[in-house]
């Protein structure tokens, strides 16, 4: 039974083993003629330049970060100078994990525009492989480079005898893994977010409203840049951000497993290991469901996709009750909480569930046809005004039920198993990874492959093809947000229960000033994080409108297709805008915690958590939902919608309308509201690594080294007194 410890570094193998093998036929796949495998180079070369200057000033970030880290590892009680290779590991498998992605991706667009010519299924054939390659190699990163570190790291610090504080040193280190992929996650997001929302907004104003040409026309300049963005941000972006959402879901579980006391037959580390061996059988189901995902011509890719989805969820389910009910005793206690096994098993069906309904309450607000983005398609008859009022509501009103959902699933896990319910939900919802990461990375391929079509001149059929590909992308595109915001809230609060146990700290008293201060600090910063990363996306529209308009006045014959846009000058525009804009928005994430724990204390750090865990994933459902509402509402148009009685199509006044409001959702849907996830959990790891050195570390409750920073048990006013002192 004990080594069952390497099978988990085994499962992250087989899956980059399955990575390489479906590449390979990827690539083996046509690209079809010189003109299209030029406009995918052009669109290759533009990305891989992008990450190459992207991963250079991260290598800058990486060096300071582990130096910082380093004076933390050799000056604190419960931490280790390895926390800094644990942390460059981390980011060097997150970049992995995005330059992986953004490899099959920019392999796939052309050979799915090329497919599109023979079928809708060889089209989805091609595009969703390059999808599982980008999932499985997300997965196999994430559970190699965990398990095989955890192996190390057991074997340095704790050896074959099972001891609770040396384990609690051996996951301090390993939370260093954690934070360099979270890190890296956020950056990429942000950066690609800018650069792809940067390049949209610019060729849409210009060349969809202003010069009424078709969205991925040649005659457009920013339409290489729009398409090179589609693959920097909703792929390498994408890949990172679930890379780090993956690997903090299982640490955040094993971290609480540590302190459950249990007579196990694995040593005592059942606990620990369990949502390593979940994640890794859910590597397996992830490959069985891929081979639901079939549709034949005129078929529902939609449901074909949703098959494949449920197929690795059912799996999974079923094998987590023989797995959980081999692995663990009949009972287990944390923190005075005992539980079952059975819980452990209820609490992993409930993150299940949790995650399916946010993805069809997703799906119902943002796909078209359903009652929201037909609302909203009704506005767009009266002006772009009611465009943008309407999308706004619809945002709003989407956060009702996903939260209630979210609740819900918090209140069941923790009856069930405590708080390691709630982490163990979470690491549940999240074992499907590589299979919602493979329906969701087949959108942006297929968007690119219509693209490659539109510039090749390919015929009307192609496109409409990959049209089909590209609205169910859309959906799918908004689901897995909304599956990626609840993973992060449940995830969040798992970490944050760690932080508080590694803190010694047993409340957050928000009737304490301090506390209560830190809350509403914490509530602000999603709001502002939103606003630098949106102001960056409208400034670097500016320079791309401008740029655009220049070109069509300058550039004799563009308009007549007899002269050649200089796309190189757009890529630049926002490849520069992305690098310089994504820094102050990570550096808010990073350097707050840190500031937060050091001067004030780990109880007002704690506010400052809860406050952006709510803040943060309120903001991150209305900006996805809102902007995946917007832009399938525009897409309506194009396939044709009745308003009124009257139908409407592309071209006219109601369609310009909409291209207004989904240009104002893009950095909503792309940029600040996926990042969001990304935030509350890298501010969460940050508090978790820093929290041995802010600890406190008498039975009493009182901080040696800053007792001030102690909570005060109640609003009298000497007790606040002499904390303000």
């Amino acid at each position: 039974m004990e080594n069952i410890i390497y099978a988990i570094p085994a499962f992250g193998v087989l899956a980059l083993l399955y990575t390489a093998i479906k590449s390979a036929w990827v690539s083996r796949q046509d690209a079809g003629n010189e003109k299209m495998s030029m406009i995918a180079r052009y669109i290759a070369e533009g990305a891989m330049a992008f990450l190459k200057a992207e991963y250079k000033v991260l290598t800058y970030f990486v060096i300071i970060a582990g130096l910082f880290l380093a004076y933390l590892g050799y000056t604190g009680e419960n931490s280790h100078p390895l926390i800094v290779a644990s942390f460059v590991i981390g980011a060097f498998f997150s970049a992995m994990a995005g330059f992986i992605g953004m490899r099959i991706a920019t392999k796939a667009n052309v050979r799915t525009a090329q497919a599109a010519r023979t079928s809708l299924s060889k089209a989805l054939d091609v595009s969703f492989t390059g999808g599982s390659v980008m999932g499985m190699g997300v997965a196999g990163l994430a559970v190699l480079g965990l398990g095989g570190l955890f192996i190390v790291f057991k074997a340095i610090f704790v050896g074959d005898t099972y001891n609770a504080e040396e384990m609690e040193v051996a996951l301090e280190v390993l939370t260093g893994f954690s934070l360099g992929a979270e890190s890296i996650a956020l950056f990429a997001r942000v950066g690609g977010g800018i650069y792809t929302k940067a390049a949209d907004v610019g060729a849409d104003l210009v060349g969809k409203v202003e010069a009424g040409i078709p969205e991925d026309d040649p005659r457009n300049p920013a339409t290489i840049a729009d398409n090179v963005g589609d693959n920097v941000g909703d792929v390498a972006g994408m890949g990172a951000d679930l890379f780090g959402s993956y690997v903090a879901t299982i640490l955040a579980t094993m971290v609480l497993g540590r302190e459950i006391t249990s007579d196990d037959n694995f040593g005592g580390i059942a606990p620990i290991l369990l949502p390593m061996v979940i994640a890794g059988l859910g590597i397996i189901f992830s490959m069985i469901g891929t081979l639901f995902v079939k549709v034949k011509e005129g078929g529902n890719v939609q449901a074909a996709l949703n098959l494949g989805n449920w197929a690795s969820v059912a799996l999974t389910a079923i094998a987590s009750y023989f797995l959980i009910n081999w692995m663990l005793p009949e009972t287990l206690t944390l923190r005075n909480f005992d539980f079952t096994k059975m819980g452990v098993f209820y609490a992993v069906i409930v993150g299940l569930i949790v995650g399916t309904l946010m993805s069809i309450i997703t799906e119902y607000y943002t796909a078209m046809g359903k009652r929201p983005v037909l609302s909203i398609v009704r506005q767009s008859s009266t002006g772009h005004a009611t465009t943008v009022i309407g999308g706004l509501a619809v945002g709003m009103e989407s956060t009702v039920l996903p939260i209630i959902v979210l609740a819900a699933g918090i209140v069941f896990s923790y009856e069930f198993a405590g708080l390691y319910g709630v982490a163990i939900a979470a690491a549940g919802m999240m074992a499907t990874t590589a299979m919602q990461l493979a329906i969701d990375a087949f959108g942006p391929i297929a968007d690119n492959a219509g693209g490659i079509a539109e510039m090749s001149e390919l015929p009307k059929e192609v496109r409409e093809r990959t049209d089909i590909l590209d609205a169910v992308g859309n959906t799918t595109a908004a689901t897995g947000k909304g599956f990626a915001i609840a993973s992060a809230a449940l995830t969040s609060l798992a970490l944050f229960a760690a932080f508080m146990g590694t803190a010694n700290i047993t409340r957050i008293d928000i009737s304490n000033a301090r506390v209560l201060a830190g809350l509403f600090i914490g509530g602000m910063i999603p709001f502002i994080f939103s606003a630098l990363a949106i102001s960056a996306v409208g400034r670097a529209a500016m320079a791309m409108v401008e740029e655009v308009r220049r070109q069509f006045r300058e550039i004799p014959g563009i308009m007549e297709g007899t002269g050649k846009p200089e796309y190189d000058k757009c890529v630049a525009i926002s490849t520069k805008a992305a690098i310089r804009e994504m820094m102050l928005p990570g550096a808010i994430a990073l350097i707050v915690p840190v500031i937060i724990g050091f001067v004030f204390g780990p109880e007002v750090l704690g506010g400052l958590l809860a406050g952006v865990t709510v803040s943060g994933v309120l903001m991150a459902m209305f900006q996805s939902n809102a902007g995946g509402a917007w832009d399938n509402a525009k897409k309506s148009f194009e396939k044709g919608v009745e308003i009124n009685g009257k139908m409407e199509y592309k071209g006219s006044d109601a369609h310009k309308a909409s291209v207004t409001g989904d240009t104002v959702g893009d950095p909503f849907k792309d940029t600040s509201g996926p990042s969001m996830n990304i935030l509350i959990k890298l501010m969460s790891i940050v508090s978790l690594v820093i929290a041995p050195h802010i600890a406190v570390q008498t039975p009493t409750g009182m901080a040696n080294k800053n007792k001030e920073t102690v909570i005060a048990k109640s609003m009298e006013m000497p007790t606040i007194k002499n904390t303000l002192k």
